[in-house]
């Protein structure tokens, strides 16, 4: 009895020392600074289909607005042009990790209107897109940041 108890607290003992030395160059800095970007490419790209040139909004743009997303109580031409803004100014905010937390709560805004009105389906994108939102929301920009160097929490 006493060799399969040493053995299980070997095991364990093995276990808990890889997750910290697995803990140490994945912390909050590193995770952070990957949530930023990644979360911000997805919606920046979003946000490139929408306009020509610098911020122009495509006629297409109006179309899908119009006829196929189609947000409740927001008029489809005001919404097509918040959305093209939005997915442009927060995704370069998280980038240069300034106003994050706000910036963050913005664009999981956009997700809850997105999963409740457009795409109802797709809870598992939107989901992983919240995971990355809720942890910015919580945890902040990191070290690695403007939001850090203005001393901003």
């Amino acid at each position: 009895m006493n060799s399969t108890y040493a053995t299980a607290g070997g095991l364990r003992g093995i276990w808990n020392r890889t997750a910290d030395l697995l803990a140490h160059p994945i912390n909050h800095g590193a995770l952070a600074l990957i949530d930023r970007f990644a979360i911000a490419a997805i919606f920046f790209l979003s946000g490139r289909t929408k306009v020509e040139g610098f911020l122009t909004l495509k006629p297409s743009t109006y179309y899908l607005f119009r006829e196929e997303y189609k947000v409740p109580l927001i008029p489809p031409e005001f919404a097509a042009h918040m959305a093209a803004y939005a997915e442009h100014f927060f995704p370069l905010l998280l980038v240069l990790g300034l106003c994050t937390r706000l910036s963050a709560l913005a664009l999981l805004g956009m997700t809850v209107v997105i999963q409740t009105f457009v795409y109802p389906d797709a809870w598992p994108t939107h989901l992983s897109w919240a995971g990355l939102l809720l942890y910015l929301v919580a945890h902040g920009a990191g070290p690695v940041s403007l939001d850090r160097a203005l001393g901003l929490k």
